[in-house]
């Protein structure tokens, strides 16, 4: 428990930092400042596999699925990429919804900032009522398995999506319903009050479906990381530290997500394995080795990179 409070805290201080500190004045965040950014949340997270190591040969906190201090090292760092390379989804959908909602780009990092905040409350919650389940249920296993395969093969069938508007969503016209709308942007506040009236904004707006959105797409990340492990402190802290880095990588990746077109080819690969894996890792676990999901995962980012970056030079 002391090492979940120590974690807590220090996340906590590095969320007031950013937002207290780095970000006190809202101003447009350049390629070059998020590009820091993103650099540095990218190498805490890996600086943070070898915290891992040391927390479990050391036997500082629980260790339910008995790993050897590699092997839980290793089973990070995958889910990590994991939960990263399944980020490019809502960098997409979040450059969409800030568009709709016409949020300036001075305000979008306080937008994010809370957005990522109901982010880890509410992966947190999924993630442990998963590994309740898998411990309660073990047969759930080979449910989310056939969902991740399911979600896959969506993605690669459906050629043609119907273009997501935010102002067409039902979360949408249900705020809409609860609170009167103030639809022009007033500075950086969520609500306000005029003529004893409160409003919401724009911005609150454009938090709640983004908030809405990445439950959505946690339906799809947390089985994912599930079948890489069921340890709640390694599930837990992958999740978080890809959650971290998003906002950076956001700014850093929005105007040119579109050159990465081929990376969603790579994240159909990723659930696919991951998919197969939790339905055979029981069976024959010989087929499935540590280093195996890490190598294939790696392996599947760089494919994606690689291949969009060579189809789409010069345009």
């Amino acid at each position: 428990m002391t090492v979940w409070i120590i974690f807590l805290v220090a996340i906590s201080i590095f969320l007031a930092l950013d937002l207290g500190v780095f970000n006190k004045n809202p101003h447009i965040i350049s390629s070059k400042e998020a590009s820091k950014w993103t650099i540095l949340w990218v190498t805490l997270s890996f600086i943070f596999s070898g915290v891992v190591y040391l927390l479990y040969s050391g036997g500082h906190i629980a260790n339910p699925t008995n790993l050897k201090p590699v092997e839980a090292s290793i089973k990070y760092i995958t889910g990590y990429l994991i939960e990263l390379s399944l980020s490019a989804d809502n960098i997409f959908v979040i450059a969409i919804i800030f568009a709709s909602f016409k949020i300036p780009q001075k305000f979008q990092h306080r937008v994010l900032f809370w957005g990522i905040i109901g982010a880890i409350v509410f992966r947190g919650l999924m993630i442990f009522l998963g590994v309740a389940l898998i411990n309660r249920f073990e047969w759930i296993i080979y449910v989310f398995g056939a969902f991740l395969i399911f979600t896959a093969m969506k993605m690669l069938f459906t050629k043609e999506e119907e273009e997501f508007d935010p102002k067409d969503s039902k979360i949408y016209k249900l705020i809409g319903k609860i609170f009167p709308v103030h639809h022009e942007i007033e500075g950086q506040n969520f609500f306000l009050k005029k003529n004893g009236t409160r409003y919401v904004t724009p911005l609150f707006i454009a938090l709640i479906v983004i908030e809405v959105m990445d439950v959505i797409f946690a339906l799809d990340s947390v089985p994912a990381i599930l079948a890489i492990t069921s340890d709640p402190f390694l599930v837990f802290s992958s999740n978080i530290f890809a959650i971290l880095g998003l906002r950076s990588m956001y700014f850093f990746l929005a105007n040119m997500i579109e050159k990465f077109s081929y990376i969603e080819y790579s994240l159909i690969a990723i659930l696919t394995f991951v998919g197969i894996k939790m339905l055979l890792v029981h069976h024959f676990p010989e087929f499935f080795p540590e280093w195996l999901s890490l190598a294939f995962i790696a392996l599947s980012i760089t494919l994606g990179v690689v291949v969009s970056l060579h189809k789409n030079k010069g345009k």
